[in-house]
């Protein structure tokens, strides 16, 4: 009985692995955080995440190797820490990808395979970073959600906007309109993705000028469609 709780506490490994393991998980950690960096393109970049991605790689390497080939340890590590909870949401599905991303890496190097963490880490980024850039791949779509209030008095002007929604716009969607106030104006809420090369504010500009429109709001929306 005590040599089996002996065997649970030894790690049959050196201390040159140790710091192998982990200089490994450091360099590729180092990659995934440059990859990350030049292909996200949401609207919450943090540097915190960022840097989170490199000591992420290096802690699933300790967890590795403590854990080693031996089931007990590895029963005994879940146990631990399942007493954590992780209560930040990440909205992000490139982020969820780069954490498995330096969870696998982090694997990876823990058992020793460096040849495979730093080879894997190399191509899926070269991968990640070639899907973003390729226009043919991954064509950049930018929709976006205007708002604008519409006097109730403007007359003949009430549906002068969809001349300049159509002018300016290849995709409109009309998702809301609602009265302001005690006043007969209303308020026009749209999905629109603008034709190529069109500036968005001589599109507002020029939305203004319209008699009774106010308050035009413009809101870069990368999740529609």
């Amino acid at each position: 009985m005590l040599d089996d709780l002996n065997t649970i506490f030894e790690i049959s490994i050196t201390f040159d692995q140790i710091v192998e393991n982990l200089i490994v998980a450091f360099i590729c950690g180092l990659l995934i955080s440059f990859f990350y960096r030049k292909t996200y393109q949401g609207p919450g970049y943090l540097n915190s995440f960022v840097n989170s991605l490199i000591i992420l790689s290096m802690i699933t390497a300790i967890v590795i190797m403590i854990i080693g080939n031996n089931l007990a340890r590895a029963f005994g590590l879940v146990g631990a820490m399942s007493i954590i909870r992780f209560r930040t949401a990440v909205k992000e599905t490139q982020d969820i990808i780069y954490i498995f991303f330096s969870l696998a890496v982090g694997m990876a190097a823990g058992v020793g395979l460096h040849g495979l963490a730093l080879f894997s880490t190399v191509v899926i980024g070269v991968v990640s970073f070639v899907l973003n850039r390729s226009p043919f791949l991954t064509p950049s779509k930018r929709d976006y959600l205007l708002q604008f209030a519409q006097a109730g008095d403007s007359g003949e002007n009430d549906n002068r906007h969809l001349e300049i929604l159509n002018k300016y716009c290849r995709r409109i969607n009309l998702i809301n309109v609602k009265s302001v106030g005690e006043s007969e104006s209303m308020e026009y809420s749209y999905y629109i993705g603008f034709k190529h090369k069109v500036s968005s504010g001589e599109f507002i500009s020029e939305l203004k000028k319209l008699k009774g429109i106010r308050q035009v709001n413009l809101f870069f929306d990368e999740e529609y469609f």
